[in-house]
C-alpha cells in the first residue's frame, strides 16, 4: 500500500488526486511553481516542495527536480495526473529506478500506446476493428498516396507520436496529397521530435466514444461504461456525457468487451480510455488508448459510483481489482462542462487574472472540480482549465436542464477574465445538442452562431431552458433579429483557410507578452531573438502564448535556436491542420 505520495501535477487534478489520498490514509506531498505558491493543494498537502519558476519546462515538466523533491520527502509514489509528464514513459521508468510507485501502465506499455501506428497494430492484432489504412509508418509521399488510392478518399494523414489533436492533416483528393504529407511531417517534427506519419480512411459525420477500462498488475480488468466526447473544438473535448444514448444497450456492451480486450492484450494496468470512432450506423472503429486519468472521469464516477482515482491509487499499489464487471451498473445521465478562462468572441484566446467573484454552483448531484477559490490568479503559464462542472439526473433532459441551472448559477468576475460559461449554455440550447444528433465536426460548423448567441446570453442572462416539448424544440422565436440564423449543414468543400500568421503578427505578439519596442519591430526573417533585444524569459512568454492561441509547440528551450521566420511557418504548419 502506498504511504506518501507526490502528485506530480497541479490546479484542479492535483487536488483530486490529494482528496482520494486523504480518504486513503495516505500524506500528500504536492509540488509547486513560484506562480502556485499559494495554491489550494498546497494548502492541503502534508508538505509541499518549490521545484522552479513558472514556465512548465522548469518546473513541472522538470523530471530531475520532481525525483529529488519524492525522494527528498520520503515519498514512495508519483501520481502524474493529467497532461505535463502523465504519458511519458521515460519519467515513468525513472520512477521505477528511483524505487517510487507511479500511479499509471508500466512504462513500456505507455510507451507502445503512444505511438498511435503501434497501438493500431496491437490493437488490430487483439481483434479491434480498425478504419481502413495502414499499421505501420508511411515513410513517402509516394507510398502514401498509393495508400490514399486503395482505401479511398478522404484520408487522414496523422502524427504517429501526436497527440491533442495535433499532427493531424484530412486530404480530400490526390492534388492535395504530397503537400499535406510534408505539412504533417513538419508538424509532428517540430512539435513531438518525431516525423513518423501513417494514413487511414476519414470518417465524417463520426461520434468520439471512449470507454474508461481499469485493469489490475495480477490480469484482471473491467470497463465502466462509456462517455460521449463528440462535442469538441479543433479535437479538444468542451463537453463530455454518458452514456452514449445514440447506441444501443448492446452495441454500448459489445465496445466496452472489445476496449477491455484490447487493454489486457498489453499487459495495461490502471486507469485509461480506449477511444473509438463511431459511424451513424453504429461501427465502431479503434483511434487510440489513452494511458492516464481522463480530464472526463467524473462523468464515470456519477453514473457508477465508483472513484476512479481511488482505484487507480489502489491498483498501483498492488492490490487486486476488488470490483468484479457484474458489479458496475451504469444508472442515469451525467455531463461535463469543461470551463475554460477563455474569450470565445476573441477565438478563445486565454482570459487569465484574479478571481475576484468565484462562486461554484450547488444542489442536488451537481459537482464543481477546481483547483482555484476566489482571490486566486488564474496563472497565463498553464492550462485555462477553470474548474469541471458535473452533474447527474435519471435521464439525459433532466441532465441537461441540471446542468444549464448549474450554469446560470455559477459566477467568475475579475479583470481581464472570460470563461466558456454562456458559450456552454448556448450549446445546450442547440436543437441537435438538445436531440443528440451532434458530431465531431459539428462545432466547428456552427460555432460562430454559438458564439453570437453566447455573448447574448453573456450580456442578459437567459432563464432556464423552457420545459420538455413533444416534437420539434423552438428555443428562439421565429424571425428573431438578434440572433443569428443557424448555417446549413457544412460540407468539407465549403471550408475556408484561417488567415495566415505573418510576421507582423509574430511581433505585436512579442510586444504584447514581453514589451517588445514597435521601433524594435522587424521584418527579417532571418532575424531571431537578440536582435531585437529580447532575452530567454521572452521566449519562454512566447512558448506558451504559441502553445495557447495556435496550438503550435517550440521543442527547444533556447532563444538562439529558432530565426522569426521558422518560428511564422510553424505557427503556419498548425494552421494548416483540419479545425
Amino acid at each position: 500500500m502506498i504511504g506518501r505520495l507526490l502528485i506530480a501535477n497541479r490546479g484542479e487534478i492535483a487536488v483530486r488526486v490529494a482528496r482520494a489520498c486523504r480518504e486513503l490514509g495516505i500524506e500528500v506531498v504536492a509540488v509547486h511553481s513560484t506562480a502556485d505558491r499559494d495554491s489550494a493543494v498546497v494548502e492541503m498537502a502534508d508538505e509541499a516542495v518549490h521545484i522552479g519558476p513558472p514556465a512548465p519546462r522548469a518546473s513541472y515538466l522538470h523530471v530531475p527536480n520532481l525525483i529529488e523533491a519524492a525522494l527528498r520527502t520520503g515519498a514512495d509514489a508519483v501520481h502524474p495526473g493529467y497532461g505535463f509528464l502523465s504519458e511519458d514513459p521515460d519519467f515513468a521508468e525513472i520512477c521505477d529506478k528511483e524505487g517510487l510507485t507511479f500511479v499509471g501502465p508500466p512504462p513500456e506499455v505507455m510507451q507502445q500506446m503512444g505511438n498511435k501506428a503501434t497501438a493500431r497494430k496491437l490493437m488490430a492484432a487483439a481483434g479491434l476493428p480498425l478504419l481502413p489504412g495502414v499499421v505501420d509508418p508511411v515513410r513517402t509521399a509516394e507510398e502514401g498516396m498509393r495508400i490514399a488510392a486503395d482505401i479511398g478518399y478522404p484520408v487522414i494523414i496523422k502524427a504517429a507520436a501526436g497527440g491533442g489533436g495535433r499532427g493531424m492533416t484530412v486530404v480530400r483528393g490526390p492534388e492535395d496529397f504530397a503537400e499535406a504529407f510534408t505539412t504533417t511531417q513538419t508538424v509532428a517534427r517540430a512539435v513531438f521530435r518525431d516525423p513518423t506519419v501513417y494514413v487511414e480512411r476519414y470518417l465524417s459525420g463520426a461520434r468520439h466514444v471512449e470507454v474508461q477500462v481499469l485493469c489490475d498488475s495480477h490480469g484482471a480488468g473491467i470497463h465502466l461504461g462509456e462517455r460521449d466526447c463528440s462535442l469538441q473544438r479543433r479535437h479538444q473535448k468542451l463537453l463530455e456525457e454518458g452514456p452514449a444514448g445514440h447506441l444501443s444497450p448492446a452495441q454500448r456492451a459489445e465496445l466496452g468487451v472489445m476496449a477491455v480486450r484490447g487493454a489486457l492484450s498489453v499487459g495495461y494496468s490502471g486507469a485509461g480510455t480506449v477511444e473509438f470512432l463511431v459511424d451513424d450506423a453504429g461501427r465502431a472503429y479503434f483511434m487510440e488508448m489513452n494511458a492516464r486519468i481522463q480530464v472526463e472521469h467524473p462523468v464515470t464516477e456519477l453514473l457508477t459510483g465508483v472513484d476512479l482515482v481511488r482505484e487507480q491509487l489502489l491498483v498501483a499499489g498492488g492490490e487486486r481489482l476488488r470490483l468484479r464487471q457484474e458489479d458496475v451498473v451504469v444508472r442515469g445521465a451525467a455531463i461535463e462542462c469543461r470551463i475554460n478562462a477563455e474569450d470565445p468572441a476573441r477565438g478563445f484566446a486565454p482570459a487569465p487574472g484574479r478571481l475576484d467573484v468565484l462562486r461554484v454552483p450547488d444542489g442536488p448531484w451537481t459537482r464543481f472540480d477546481t483547483g482555484y477559490r476566489q482571490g486566486d490568479e488564474v496563472s497565463p503559464h498553464y492550462d485555462s482549465l477553470l474548474g469541471k462542472l458535473v452533474v447527474w439526473a435519471p435521464d439525459r433532459e433532466q441532465a441537461l436542464r441540471r446542468m444549464d441551472r448549474a450554469l446560470a448559477e455559477l459566477r467568475v468576475e475579475g479583470p481581464g477574465v472570460h470563461t466558456t460559461t454562456a458559450l456552454h449554455r448556448a450549446m445546450l440550447r442547440d436543437p441537435d445538442v438538445r436531440a443528440d444528433r451532434h458530431d465531431v465536426q459539428f462545432l466547428d460548423r456552427r460555432l460562430p452562431d454559438l458564439v453570437a448567441r453566447a455573448e447574448l446570453i453573456a450580456a442578459c442572462p437567459e432563464p432556464a431552458l423552457p420545459a420538455a416539448l413533444r416534437g420539434p424544440l423552438h428555443l428562439v422565436p421565429d424571425g428573431d433579429p438578434a440572433v443569428p440564423a443557424s448555417r446549413p449543414h457544412h460540407r468539407p468543400e465549403e471550408d475556408t483557410a484561417m488567415t495566415a500568421f505573418s510576421q507582423t503578427d509574430l511581433m505585436q505578439l512579442l510586444t504584447e507578452k514581453a514589451g517588445l519596442p514597435q521601433e524594435s519591430h522587424t521584418t527579417d526573417p532571418d532575424a531571431r531573438f537578440a536582435d531585437v533585444g529580447l532575452d530567454s524569459l521572452a521566449f519562454l512568454s512566447l512558448q506558451t502564448a504559441l502553445q495557447d492561441r495556435f496550438g503550435t509547440e517550440l521543442p527547444d528551450d533556447s532563444a538562439d535556436r529558432y530565426t522569426f521566420g521558422e518560428i511564422v511557418e510553424a505557427v503556419r504548419a498548425a494552421q494548416a491542420q483540419p479545425a
